[in-house]
């Protein structure tokens, strides 16, 4: 993801999010955003890298709790803010994930001026939770 593009433009951002070289690459799609929401879908292919017991790989799913986080916040953004980028990442691997696709689920829990936290969920196919996450988001306010 490129860091050229403000918060405040959320087309461009959403626009780019599913062309991206390497959310192709694994099959990361945005599936579904409003305010402080967003629901990102991972359609698991025989590229899909792998791996204990076939499962999708741990740091894909670590992958799609970030992104799915990074969504969230640019679903609400403050024009002018710009990506700072993660300040900090967590992610608890609570049963192996399989099925045809993955839905990553974040939610905005607060929102401040250069820090947002998110909450994501990771389920299969099956709506099982796989894994849970937590992401601090920094965010540069521009100053007026």
């Amino acid at each position: 993801m490129s860091n050229d593009k403000s918060l405040g433009d959320k087309n461009a951002f959403f626009t780019y999010f599913d062309e991206d070289p390497f959310h192709r690459y694994i099959g990361l799609s945005l599936a579904e955003i409003s305010d402080d929401f967003a629901r990102l879908r991972l359609n698991v292919t025989d590229s899909t890298p792998t791996g204990i017991g076939g499962s999708v790989n741990g740091g894909v799913l670590a992958t799609m709790v970030d992104m799915a986080a990074v969504a969230a916040v640019f679903s609400k953004a403050i024009d002018g803010s710009e990506p700072a980028g993660t300040a900090d990442l967590s992610i608890t691997y609570l049963r192996q994930a399989h099925g045809e696709w993955l839905d990553a689920i974040a939610t905005v829990i607060k929102r401040g001026r250069q820090l947002s936290t998110i909450s994501v969920e990771i389920h299969d196919d099956a709506g099982r939770l796989c894994s849970k996450g937590q992401v601090l988001y920094a965010i540069r306010t521009a100053i007026g």
